[in-house]
């Protein structure tokens, strides 16, 4: 019993660790197709990105769900900037200042884009 506590609080850890690595590396402000994202660590799940700019939805956060570290991506919940709708998002760097995103939503809508670091 003691082993399996320390193995499920081991992962619980590695889950939180994989959290925070995905929050420490997406803080900041990006760019895509006319929109400004302020992205922090905090928030209900650990990172909050709000839109800070753009032809709509400003103030809406994105982030809807943790997001966890799986085959060298991020994936999580992520609601798109222009059209509102969640998305089951992949996450992949692309260097240190681009996130290229690709995602579905539970409907089957898809997009794509690529997030800029704004300097």
């Amino acid at each position: 019993m003691k082993k399996i506590i320390a193995v499920t609080a081991g992962l619980i850890a590695f889950g939180f660790a994989s959290s925070a690595m995905a929050a420490s590396k997406m803080v900041g402000t990006w760019e895509w197709n006319g929109y400004t994202v302020n992205c922090a660590e905090g928030g209900d799940n650990g990172l909050s990105c709000k839109v800070a700019a753009g032809p709509s939805n400003v103030g809406m956060e994105m982030i809807m769900s943790k997001i966890a570290e799986k085959d060298g991506a991020y994936v999580g919940k992520v609601k798109h900037p222009a059209d509102g709708k969640v998305y089951n998002a992949q996450m992949k760097f692309d260097g240190d200042d681009k996130v290229v995103m690709v995602g579905v939503t539970d409907d089957g809508a898809k997009a794509s884009g690529t997030f800029t670091r704004k300097k």
